[in-house]
């Protein structure tokens, strides 16, 4: 390239995408000087005349990833006014891909930000739930998006994760009748606090499965019928003395019970 070319980047979200392709393209041709300029956010025509203002006076190209599809239209046109060669980066793949799949693409700017903020707010959650799982940390009460206690062996932990995956932040307490309860769940507001109980039968049963797969005696006080039917009956207080909602989760899928939660967490959402 013996002129300085001058690669204009113009997109209706931050260009990232644009600007790599240019760099990718242009590291295919020998020594040269060049310059990327990058216009992020193109919303209006009038920002779109004022960049072709500038560019005719280059020795340019204009790379764009513009999905709306009037401002896509109005920059193919207007550059060939200027006569500036434009190219639409996207335009090839979206429409390789809806012969595929049969459906027009959403034409919204800035999806794959959007993704990837859903992406590291996913994380961010299911960290929540692995650092204050089962009591271990009771800071995390005020910082959680729910709350879920209950006695052992009422899935409070499959339960937090699996909410984390659809971004809620969860912390979860266990309840002994020996351990007086956290402080921090007296001081958040109770629409936080889901409680999880069983039937204590079903919850026998399930206690016996844990005893048997770590080896135990089923006989251990921890699936005794009496151990088990104090824990429930002292767990069901605390939780109406918390004034919280309470699911009998003994008959629930993993999916089910969130369900349930999710809808509650809506409509604490819309009343709040």
């Amino acid at each position: 390239m013996d002129k300085m070319m001058v690669a204009y980047v113009l997109s209706d979200s931050i260009g990232e995408t644009g600007e790599e392709v240019a760099q990718a393209a242009i590291s295919q041709f020998n020594s040269g000087e060049y310059e990327i300029r990058r216009f992020p956010y193109i919303t209006e025509e009038n920002q779109i005349v004022e960049i072709l203002e500038e560019a005719k006076e280059e020795n340019c190209i204009i790379l764009f990833t513009i999905v709306v599809d009037s401002l896509r239209k109005f920059l193919i046109e207007k550059s060939k006014e200027y006569d500036i060669q434009a190219i639409d980066i996207l335009e090839p793949i979206l429409n390789g891909i809806e012969n595929v799949v049969g459906f027009k693409p959403k034409r919204e700017p800035g999806l794959i930000r959007k993704l990837d903020e859903n992406y590291f707010r996913k994380v961010a959650a299911v960290e929540f739930a692995v650092k204050y799982d089962d009591g271990k940390d009771t800071r995390g009460i005020r910082k959680a998006d729910i709350v879920l206690i209950g006695v052992s062996r009422t899935s409070k932990t499959p339960l937090s994760m699996y909410l984390a995956h659809k971004n809620v932040k969860v912390a979860n307490i266990p309840l002994l009748p020996e351990v007086k309860p956290p402080k921090e769940l007296y001081e958040i507001d109770p629409k936080k606090i889901i409680g999880l109980t069983a039937n204590p039968i079903k919850l026998n049963e399930i206690r016996q499965e844990r005893l048997k797969a770590l080896g135990l005696k089923n006989s251990a006080n921890y699936a005794s019928m009496e151990r088990i039917l104090r824990e429930i009956e002292y767990a069901e207080e605390l939780m109406e003395d918390f004034d919280c909602n309470i699911i009998d989760v003994s008959n629930k899928a993993i999916e089910e019970t969130a369900g349930v939660i999710l809808e509650l967490i809506r409509i604490k959402n819309m009343n709040d």
